[in-house]
């Protein structure tokens, strides 16, 4: 099987991040074991089939931010509610998984939207279906179908602040026309409403 050979500025942040692991492992950052890593990580971007990693090529640093305090919070959240069901429900708890159509194509905001998720205590991802964009989670406390509603808008809120944050172009173009869309439907309902 022939690949495309991928340009070396492409696959330079995977062989740093490699290189920053290979340290990490090793517990030495000296240049030489720096050097010797930079060297296999070389060796296992270009011998081994690894799908390219494709980097939009954008930060969002205004979104970063805000993103980290949330993710805390529901960390925080998360954690007590997983303690108060413990005590309370114990073993009695019902649980659910549910799939959540993602809406970037993206492998890694797939990849990085199922971690901030799977960090958070009740929820894990148990399977990706890489084809779809669809995350199945294991989740505590889903009950009813309202309960997998919210799930389900909960894991498009994180999507669609990771897409702020590092998104391609066209992901950020579909959130905004999606946005919008919601907006006019509100102001429609609310019109018909008065």
């Amino acid at each position: 099987m022939s690949r495309q050979k991928i340009p070396f500025i492409t696959e330079l942040p995977l062989i740093i991040w490699l290189v920053i692991v290979w340290g990490a492992l090793w517990q030495d950052f000296s240049p030489g074991n720096l050097i010797f890593g930079g060297l296999i990580a070389y060796a296992v971007a270009n011998l081994l089939y690894l799908p390219p990693v494709e980097l939009s090529g954008r930060f969002n640093v205004l979104y970063a931010v805000p993103f980290i305090g949330r993710f805390l919070y529901k960390l925080v959240v998360a954690s007590f509610e997983v303690f108060w069901l413990s005590l309370t429900q114990g073993p009695r708890l019902v649980n659910a998984v549910v799939a959540v159509q993602l809406r970037s194509q993206s492998d890694l905001l797939v990849t990085v939207t199922g971690h901030a998720l799977s960090l958070i205590p009740g929820s894990l991802v148990v399977e990706v279906d890489r084809s779809t964009s669809t995350l199945y989670l294991h989740c505590l406390n889903v009950k009813t179908s309202e309960g997998a509603a919210k799930i389900r808008s909960d894991v498009r809120a994180t999507e669609a602040w990771l897409i702020r944050i590092m998104g391609t172009p066209d992901d950020l173009a579909l959130l905004q026309t999606e946005v919008r869309f919601d907006q006019e439907n509100e102001e429609r309902e609310e019109g018909i409403r008065k």
